[in-house]
């Protein structure tokens, strides 16, 4: 999985903006600028699917799937981050379950996991 640290613009270039891997290429899916830090946001995929995009206090956006696979709700995105052990993580809003954001493997059970997207910063 690709992450991306995001970094500032020169005043007067073009605003930065968030792509996404999915299918055969990378899908624009916002400007960086309406990224809020320690903040989810959905994105709905062309195939109808869901990821959650996250852009830590470090400055790094993060993208897995929205759908938690403990209740099936599109909720991931809604989550509270954080980490533990190093490894950056959202927590369900709803069951309390941790996934690892880079990963998308769960913490709590690892046996279950949520598909990661890369992501790229351009």
């Amino acid at each position: 999985m690709t992450t991306t640290t995001l970094s500032t613009t020169t005043p007067g270039t073009t605003a930065a903006v968030v792509r996404v891997a999915h299918a055969d290429g990378w899908l624009t899916v916002c400007g960086l600028e309406l990224l809020s830090p320690g903040r989810g946001v959905a994105v709905l995929l062309p195939d109808g699917g869901q990821a959650a995009l996250f852009l830590d206090r470090s400055g790094t956006v993060r993208a897995i799937s929205n759908r938690d696979p403990f209740s099936g709700a599109y909720v991931l995105s809604r989550g509270l981050l954080g980490s533990a052990v190093g490894r950056p993580f959202v927590a369900s809003p709803l069951l309390k379950q941790r996934f690892d954001l880079e990963t998308g493997v769960c913490l709590d059970d690892e046996e279950v996991s949520v598909p990661v997207y890369a992501v790229r910063v351009e």
